[in-house]
């Protein structure tokens, strides 16, 4: 495993800042670029620690605070684990945030942070990855959607409301994206029924999409969240070995 070096970066989008956490192998080498997007309780420790585990591996890593028009991260105080008790306290302030993210919004703020990667001497030349948990998996596939010119692959894990019948569903972005797509569903997660991943597999497969899905048997939404009690470290263990295997396949193809 490669040292890592971390540090907190602001992302200049054209409605702000946006503070983020960046994570690079610490040899001062360009590596291929990775935007993770966060889940719904935000930028925090356990989410730099994900970010240095794939920085550790040959990427160069950023981590956007999307709710950076409501604050810096930590955006909503949180406990240091998140059991279902504080759940009902803190989605009453996440949803609202959560629900002010619009699509163009989504867009302008993915080409921000693209453009910031593209200009960082840290970053390699080439496409970039992407990976989303929780609501970042629809953050992750519309970034993939809008830019495909820049995206090589995303990873969704534990994502929800995948293909429902909005305008703005991500199931209908599918024929828009060149990226090859894994997903990691969650087992037990009411948000992804059976009846929406057939629908989301559909459409990603009359798409033409590179695409592998797979339901994580037993695991919750939010399995991948090691400061939560949905964590599952079995599933969480999975989910690592699949996006570094994706990644290494579309942005390092050499050593794939």
């Amino acid at each position: 495993m490669t040292a890592v070096h971390g540090e907190s970066v602001d992302v200049t989008t054209p409605d702000g800042a946006a503070d983020a956490y960046l994570a690079h192998p610490d040899d001062n080498a360009p590596h291929p670029g990775v935007v993770v997007y966060m889940d719904a309780f935000g930028l925090r420790p356990s989410l730099r620690k994900l970010a240095d585990d794939i920085a550790a591996h040959g990427y160069t890593v950023v981590v956007p605070n999307v709710f950076y028009r409501h604050g810096r991260a930590p955006v909503v105080e949180l406990p240091d684990f998140i059991d279902p008790s504080h759940r009902p306290e803190l989605f009453g302030q996440i949803m609202p945030m959560i629900q002010d993210l619009t699509p163009d919004r989504i867009e302008r703020d993915a080409g921000a942070y693209l453009a910031w990667l593209a200009g960082s001497p840290v970053v390699a030349d080439g496409p970039v990855g992407t990976v989303g948990y929780c609501f970042g998996t629809r953050l992750a596939l519309r970034t993939a959607a809008a830019y495909p010119d820049r995206v090589a692959a995303v990873g969704g894990f534990h994502g929800g409301t995948l293909a429902v019948d909005d305008p703005n569903s991500p199931h209908l972005l599918a024929g828009s994206i060149r990226a090859e797509l894994y997903f990691g569903h969650a087992d037990n997660d009411a948000s992804l029924p059976p009846e929406q991943i057939e629908r989301f597999e559909k459409a990603l497969t009359e798409a033409g999409v590179t695409h592998r899905t797979e339901v994580y048997e037993g695991a919750s939404h939010g399995y991948t969240q090691a400061d939560t009690a949905m964590y599952n470290a079995e599933a969480d263990q999975r989910h690592r070995r699949e996006l570094l295997a994706l990644f290494d396949r579309t942005l390092r193809p050499s050593v794939a």
